[in-house]
């Protein structure tokens, strides 16, 4: 960065050296005329209407001109003025930073100690840090007397021009002299909308759209010439805006909640559905075989099949055990094990001739048989 300025800050008797920096700048895409048959560049010139000839920066003087008469000011006369020639910034205040007017803030400067020892500078940032308070000062930059705000920002001093009060327009609009009434829910409703919309500020959270879209179709214009396509480049018809007079502001308050609201609801909802199928599953296999008959009719085949699976899926883990344990027992053990069989070819016997009701009833008769069938075991 480049200093602009170089004074000092009165603190009472204190001095503090500073140099000044600009504390923002303009990110816009510059951009400037041309004749649009040719591209030439449209430039200005300074032209006396009197002689007619463009005339340099140079010759140039400044003037005030009331009732028909013209002063002309010379750059000498103007740096006489002695505002002009104040490298100072006077303390002249130190107020609550709340007491200051928000649309009074006009420019930031950075302040860097311009001396062999920060030691004032660090003074007077301590002193700001401990009152918490704001310092008013006066001091002249570019031919104009100003008003500023000194505070800290980040361990340094950043000094904040202030417009006059006169620079500061009244607002006078007749429409809000009319008796507006506003309805207890109304209020509740943007109440709600409100919290619903609240955070933290984080300034790198947003982004300059125009900015960014305007690079986007520099860069397109370069790569098509003039056959770009806006609506290809931007995904929408050029101008087209989503802008309207609301006509019934509860409507649109409710849904400006949904908005805000269906987010989070769809995804917990999601979550929820999620976690009741699992559920559903894991009771369903937990349920005892028999209970799938008391299912609707529709469903009872499609049931009897999945108990029946499941009785002939238990049967073959009984099966598993019965010989791991008969390994070490008689053979005569062993063919009572296998005698428990038979009621398994009864079962699919009587689900070929009886009904799909008989069927289910059937399939929970062989479980119990199993069950007697285990204790020779």
């Amino acid at each position: 960065m480049r200093a602009i300025w170089k004074g000092a800050i009165a603190f009472g008797l204190v001095n503090v050296p500073v140099k000044v920096y600009s504390a923002t700048e303009d990110h816009d895409i510059s951009l400037h005329q041309v004749h649009n048959a040719d591209g030439g560049r449209i430039r200005y010139q300074r032209r006396c209407e009197v002689c007619g000839e463009v005339i340099d920066y140079s010759d140039i003087e400044k003037a005030f001109e009331e009732d028909g008469r013209t002063v002309v000011l010379t750059k000498d006369e103007l740096k006489a003025i002695p505002a002009e020639n104040s490298h100072e910034i006077e303390v002249v205040q130190f107020v609550p930073s709340e007491q200051l007017e928000p649309m009074m803030f006009e420019k930031s400067y950075y302040l860097e100690p311009d001396s062999k020892s920060p030691k004032a500078y660090v003074l007077l940032r301590r002193a700001l840090e401990d009152t918490d308070r704001v310092a008013i000062v006066q001091f002249a930059l570019r031919e104009k007397t100003r008003l500023g705000a000194l505070r800290i920002k980040d361990d340094v001093l950043v000094l904040q021009s202030l417009l006059w009060p006169d620079e500061v327009r009244e607002a006078s609009f007749p429409s809000l002299d009319a008796s507006i009434k506003i309805s207890a829910q109304e209020r509740d409703m943007s109440a709600a909308l409100v919290e619903s919309m609240a955070a933290d500020f984080d300034p790198a959270a947003f982004t300059d759209d125009y900015q960014v879209q305007l690079r986007q179709l520099i860069d397109a214009k370069l790569e098509q010439g003039e056959s770009l396509d806006t609506e290809e480049t931007f995904g929408v018809e050029a101008g087209q805006g989503g802008k309207g007079e609301v006509i019934d502001l509860m409507e649109a308050l409710k849904r400006s909640l949904d908005r805000k609201r269906g987010g989070g609801k769809t995804a917990a909802g999601g979550e929820a559905d999620e976690e009741a199928d699992t559920g559903d599953e894991e009771e369903a296999a937990a349920k005892p075989a028999r209970k799938a008959g008391t299912r609707t009719a529709g469903s009872k085949t499609t049931a009897s099949k999945a108990t029946a699976s499941k009785t002939a899926a238990s049967k073959a883990d009984e099966g598993k055990a019965a010989a791991s344990k008969s390994s070490a027992k008689s053979t005569s053990t062993a063919s009572k094990a296998t005698a428990s069989k038979p009621p398994a070819s009864k079962s699919a016997a009587a689900k070929s001739a009886a009904s799909k009701t008989a069927a289910t009833k059937t399939a929970a008769k062989p479980a119990a048989k199993t069950t007697r069938a285990r204790k020779p075991a």
